[in-house]
Parts: structure tokens; C-alpha cells; sequence
């Protein structure tokens, strides 16, 4: 690893997630499920989503009182193939694991189930849910609002948040196709990643009240809060560049994530009261399984679906370029890697499980304290 980057074990790692969950008034049961959400997301390579985020994104809200640890999942109405959940401000990952099990069975007993939520809070890394009705040999869809962050097209007001449409299907492959990625044309989570690590960001993801942009991840993060810059939508900051397309698709998660549940939206999931204090950021999110059985034999469908890819990773390569990849396969390619190795845990990181551990009391010891 780099200097700053130490390799920990995913099996510590996971304990450990576990122990701040339960430190904080997580149920055990619920933690674990936390905790897995977490680690998944290290294991696929998605280190803006893992661990990076136990102590920012959970640990501290719980410790200020905007989330609950313990999860009130409460269904408002069933209706044979959907369902109304209102997760009463717990624990997202809590929230989205039963949903989506509930769409599951319903997809099992009727092709296909729908799963709706309110009132929850952030889920983790969107795909973890979809994987389950992969698991199932099922389609899975998943989305959530979230924090405003995306700009619409000629619009500099951070309005729509970073809202994931994520799909994942079944392949006759060892991984299936699974795209997993904000509508925004960068996640706030790698501007968070870039912060720890002190690198600048790329020209033209972001888009100030004047129309500028700015490479700075520190302020860009603290723009984005007091609502002084927006995330340009993919497709970029102009409709000659198609950001319409990534703004248009960010209305429609917004839409189904709101508007089914009755949940909150748009700027009403800013996180500060007219005073600038802190406060809970109630999300909506929508949950889709597909029996495939019902349309056709699985089989048959990991077939074609493989085929499909393998036309797409077999076709003519752009100059200088060495290989073609289809969604999945690179965080195939990263469990291959780190599934021996563990998660590599940056400094910034590093500061924050020691923070949270001495703060619990808990008797932890890191690789990257060990001399």
C-alpha cells in the first residue's frame, strides 16, 4: 500500500463495525446487518460507501440524536404485490434489507413485488439490495432520494440529490451485471474520499451560484451544505452534453421515492433547521423484484443475459485501450484482489476507528497501529 493506506482484514473490520453499531444502541441483530452493508461495499471496491463512511454518515448522527439506532419498521399498508414502509428515522440499511426481502416474497408469489419506504435514512452502497433478488435468481431495482446535491440543467440550486437508479440481474457468469451509481455525474461520497485523501477534483463536476466551478473537495463539501454549489447531473452541466439525461432520470427516483411513500423531498432533506442546526434526513426509497421464472426459465435467462455481455466485452476496442468491461465485472475483478487482503484503509480513516473505538471503549488493535 501507499504510506498513508493500510490493508485490515475484512473479518476485523466487520467485528469492529458491529461493536460501534451495538456501542451506540444498534440491536445486535440490526448491526450485524449494518455491518454487512458496510463491508460489501469494501469487499466490490466501493470505498466511498464503506467503512470510510461508520463513523460521518452513522455513527455521529446517532451520537447527535438526528437517527435512531433502533429501527421501528412499520408497515403502513400491503396490498399483495406492494407495500408502504415507514422506517420512523432508524437505521436505512435496516430499513432496505426488509423491504427488499418483502419484495422478494411478493415477486415469489406473484412475479412481481414492490416495496416502498418513508422516513428512513441513508441505506448505504444502493446495489447491496438488487443483490438480494439476484441471490433469489430475480431481478432486483432499487433507488432513494437523498441530500440535495444536483443542479438541474441551467439551474445552479442544488435541488435533486445524487439519487441512484441501480439494477441488478442474474448472468450464467461468476458475477452478475449490476450498475450501481449516482444520477449526478459524481457521487458525493468519492468528493469525501478525495477530502481525506487531500487530492483536487476533476473541472466540471461541480457548479457554483455564479456559474463557475470549483476542484477543491473541502469546500465544495461545505458549499454543498449552505447550498453555495450543485453537483452537475451526468451528462454534465449543459444540454449539449446531455446532463438533461442524468437530471431527468434524477426526477424520476425522486419521484418514485417520494411520491409513492409520501416521504420527503427535494430541499426538505437538507439536514439543518432555519437556524443551521442539525436535524434528521427523512428519505424515501423504492424496492423492485422480478421472478424471472415467470417470464421465462432462469436458465435461459443467465444465458442470453451472459451473451449479451460477452458480444459487449468481445467487441472492437478503442485505440490504446486494453479491455472492454460490462457493469459488475470491475467489482468482480476487486474482490479477486482484496479477498486475501482485506480493505485498504486510508489515514484520514485510520483517525476515525480510533476516535470511535476510544470513545466506546472498545479493545481493538490495528494493523496500522502495530509497529
Amino acid at each position: 500500500m501507499t504510506e498513508d493506506r493500510t490493508w485490515v482484514p475484512f473479518d476485523l473490520l466487520e467485528a469492529f463495525m458491529v461493536d460501534v453499531f451495538k456501542g451506540v444502541g444498534v440491536p445486535e441483530a440490526e448491526a450485524r446487518i449494518c455491518a454487512d452493508v458496510l463491508i460489501t461495499a469494501d469487499r466490490r471496491g466501493i470505498d466511498s460507501h464503506g467503512v470510510g463512511r461508520l463513523k460521518t454518515i452513522y455513527y455521529d448522527r446517532i451520537v447527535k440524536g438526528t437517527q435512531e439506532p433502533v429501527t421501528d419498521f412499520e408497515v403502513v399498508r400491503d396490498c399483495k404485490a406492494t407495500a408502504v414502509v415507514d422506517g420512523h428515522n432508524g437505521m436505512g440499511m435496516v430499513v432496505g434489507r426488509r423491504c427488499m426481502q418483502m419484495a422478494v416474497d411478493k415477486a415469489r408469489e406473484h412475479g412481481l413485488g414492490m416495496v416502498v419506504a418513508r422516513n428512513s435514512t441513508h441505506y448505504g452502497f444502493a446495489a447491496y439490495y438488487p443483490l438480494m433478488a439476484v441471490n433469489a435468481g430475480m431481478i432486483g431495482v432499487t433507488g432513494t432520494n437523498a441530500r440535495p446535491s444536483i443542479a438541474p440543467t441551467h439551474g445552479v440550486d442544488n435541488m435533486l440529490g445524487t439519487n441512484p437508479l441501480v439494477f441488478a440481474m442474474p448472468t450464467d457468469e461468476e458475477f452478475p451485471f449490476t450498475n450501481d451509481y449516482a444520477t449526478s455525474v459524481i457521487q458525493r461520497g468519492r468528493i469525501e474520499q478525495w477530502a481525506r485523501e487531500g487530492k483536487s477534483c476533476p473541472e466540471g463536476l461541480v457548479i457554483d451560484r455564479e456559474g463557475g466551478t470549483s476542484t477543491d473537495p473541502v469546500q465544495i463539501l461545505d458549499d454543498l451544505i449552505k447550498g453555495r454549489a450543485a453537483l452537475a447531473p451526468i451528462g454534465g452541466l449543459t444540454e449539449e452534453t446531455g446532463g438533461y439525461k442524468g437530471y431527468g432520470f434524477a426526477t424520476v427516483v425522486e419521484i418514485l421515492s417520494a411520491a409513492l411513500s409520501q416521504a420527503a423531498f427535494l430541499k426538505q432533506l437538507g439536514g439543518k433547521d432555519e437556524q443551521g442546526r442539525d436535524i434528521p434526513i427523512p428519505l424515501g426509497h423504492f424496492f423492485l423484484a422480478i421472478d424471472i421464472d415467470c417470464f421465462i426459465d432462469l436458465a435461459a435467462f443467465k444465458k442470453t443475459t451472459g451473451d449479451i455481455l460477452r458480444a459487449l466485452r468481445a467487441s472492437t476496442k478503442a485505440p490504446g485501450k486494453e479491455r472492454i468491461y460490462t457493469c459488475g465485472e470491475k467489482e468482480h475483478l476487486v474482490w479477486q484482489e482484496r479477498k486475501d487482503k482485506g480493505v485498504p484503509v486510508d489515514a484520514g480513516v485510520q483517525r476515525e476507528l480510533v476516535t470511535m473505538r476510544d470513545e466506546l471503549e472498545l479493545s481493538y488493535l490495528f494493523p496500522f497501529e502495530q509497529v
